[in-house]
């Protein structure tokens, strides 16, 4: 916290140097009633510097002032217009310092989460991270925006009521101050208190985040299963859980202020009635009672005050713990002496084993191949049998275990992570569009690229013809998520877009999935004509699909059973054979249907 203030040091000095005015003035404003009392009207003596009564006896003293109390009036006002320029500097100062410091945090924790592993945003929560960005750096930037300098004001408050207080009467200030030792218990109590109930009720205001971001994302899943009641139930639920907990902080902060109310009024009371006392008696002066009432409201308020004031320091200091939870989480490194070789060439797993963290039960055991550059390599094999990671391991958003993985006989932990990704394209079976239009979705990983390249990209992935019939063309902007448009028409946007990158390595993660065979057959056609040098490696459930591949890889329970072609891996027992077996068969029996269909 004092190294975001001090970054912003100049605002924070303004800021400063305006709350001691204000401070000085707040007390000169019952010292001058004070004087107009006692002094003016009254006979006591001035108790002003010599520099101001210097002026006023060459006037002519009390009587010049008596015959002009517009005077002493027009100084009250100027008082206080001068109190409300310092006012403004004071909340200029810090909202400036403040909303520097709020950009600052959430720049530094977006930039921070962009270079974090890949396997912590597999694990978080997108609504707890987006609560984390939002809601609490504004609870840290408004305590730094009024609260800091309210420590300030306190502390001055406090230093220079005493020193005008107890030169009056000792007794006296020790009557007016007899409360504060307890009200300062009090908040001191309670800043304890609603510290941890301000981190309970954070934590379930992330938890509702979450539940929000989860539905709003997988709307289309809870429409087609019927689940929107069920859902609303889940929501109510950790709703009334945020409710009360936020009621338990709402009653600590009643608990508060009533308490504190009626600590600062029976303290008013107690001085009120010493000084009436002390006034009748004649032992202090009228101008004296003004003082210590006057004084010992403005003084009080700010003591009381301070429970507020510990409340959002309580509250600042679990959300920058928060915040600092993901900035102190370990980002990718940067190599300075990573490589950046040609990445044409074979790529190879070399007794390849990874488990992932936490994880004892290793995802793929000892696996080995050889893609040779400019081929294409297919991947055959069940849910969980380890396909997909294997793609997360070429691109180093894993580390294996044990073995390696080179590229042209470059271990690939030795190259450039931004440098390898750059040169990998990755399309995924669900591919995330933006809502935006589709020429921006397809043209995003290139925006620089002209309109021709960006068109020819969507002819290879068998797009155009879509973009043609869309209302408007490619202006027509998709839905979040591209909810908008069919499965495969998301994964051929997706194909058209990285195939716009300066790929080496093409990856397709079973993203030809959600396309009918025969624009499956299309592209792949149309990427052996067009991608001649790149590595390609395809991910897919159909035979048909990987049957055209240079080398297949049966892959079971994290191990290869079986590679080769096509045709040799039909002639062998095994998973590739009766899933081959299975989808002829299946294919057999829809076409006689399609035919039975046109004779009837």
């Amino acid at each position: 916290m004092l190294s975001l203030i001090g970054q912003n040091w100049t605002h924070f000095l303004w800021a400063l140097i305006a709350t001691i005015m204000m401070v000085i003035i707040g007390f000169l404003t019952p010292l001058l009633l004070s004087e107009i009392v006692d002094s003016i009207l009254g006979s006591e003596p001035f108790t002003m510097p010599d520099f101001l009564m210097n002026p006023i006896n060459a006037l002519g003293g009390r009587d010049f002032l008596r015959q002009n109390l517009w005077i002493p009036a027009l100084a009250l006002i100027l008082m206080n217009v001068v109190n409300g320029v310092f006012t403004f500097i004071k909340g200029r100062s810090s909202a400036i310092a403040s909303e520097n410091i709020a950009r600052k945090l959430r720049n530094d924790l977006y930039r921070h989460l962009q270079h974090l592993p890949f396997a912590y945003h597999v694990k978080a929560q997108a609504g707890e991270l987006i609560q984390r960005c939002t809601s609490d750096v504004d609870t840290i930037r408004r305590f730094l925006a009024v609260q800091v300098m309210e420590v300030v004001n306190t502390v001055l408050m406090v230093v220079i009521a005493m020193s005008i207080l107890l030169p009056r009467s000792v007794p006296i200030t020790l009557y007016s101050l007899i409360l504060v030792p307890p009200l300062f218990c009090f908040a001191t109590w309670f800043f304890k208190m609603v510290h941890k109930s301000f981190e309970v009720a954070d934590e379930a205001d992330g938890v509702l985040n979450a539940v929000l971001q989860e539905n709003l994302s997988g709307v289309r899943v809870v429409r087609a299963f019927g689940q929107q009641e069920r859902e609303v139930e889940k929501f109510d639920r950790v709703n009334n859980d945020l409710r009360k907990k936020n009621l338990r902080l709402n009653e600590l902060l009643a608990i508060y202020w009533g308490g504190g109310d009626a600590i600062s009024m029976t303290q008013t009371l107690l001085t009120l009635v010493v000084c009436i006392i002390y006034a009748c008696n004649g032992w202090i002066t009228v101008g004296t009672l003004i003082v210590f009432t006057s004084t010992l409201g403005m003084l009080l308020f700010p003591i009381r005050q301070l429970g507020r004031t510990l409340s959002d320091a309580g509250k600042a200091m679990v959300s920058m713990k928060r915040v600092q939870a993901i900035l102190h989480e370990e980002a990718e490194p940067d190599e300075p002496n990573a490589l950046k070789p040609d990445l044409h060439g074979d790529i190879v797993f070399d007794h390849v084993s990874f488990a992932y963290p936490d994880d004892n039960v290793p995802v793929l055991r000892d696996v080995s191949f050889t893609i040779p550059a400019g081929k294409t390599a297919a991947v055959l094999g069940g849910t969980g049998s380890g396909k997909s990671t294997m793609m997360y391991l070429l691109q180093r958003l894993y580390t294996p275990t044990s073995g390696k993985i080179t590229i042209g006989g470059v271990d690939i932990q030795q190259i450039d992570r931004k440098y390898l990704r750059a040169h990998v394209g990755l399309i995924l079976q669900e591919p995330f569009l933006y809502s935006k239009s589709i020429r921006e979705n397809v043209g995003i990983t290139a925006p620089e690229q002209e309109a021709e390249r960006i068109e020819h990209a969507a002819d290879i992935a068998s797009a155009s013809g879509f973009i043609a019939k869309a209302d408007k063309g490619w202006e027509t902007v998709v839905g979040e998520r591209g909810v908008t448009l069919s499965g495969g028409q998301k994964q051929r946007i997706a194909i058209a877009r990285t195939l716009l990158k300066d790929n080496n390595i093409l990856i397709f993660d079973d993203s030809l999935s959600a396309v009918d065979t025969e624009t499956d057959a299309q592209i792949r056609a149309a990427l052996r004509h067009e991608q001649k040098d790149v590595t390609t490696l395809i991910i897919s459930h159909r035979v048909k699909t990987l049957s055209q591949a240079d080398l297949i890889l049966v892959l079971e329970n994290g191990q290869i059973t079986q590679q080769g072609t096509h045709a040799e891996l039909c002639s062998q027992p095994g998973l590739y054979q009766r899933i081959n077996s299975i989808q002829n068969a299946l294919e057999e029996e829809l076409t006689q249907a399609k035919a039975a269909e046109g004779v009837n």
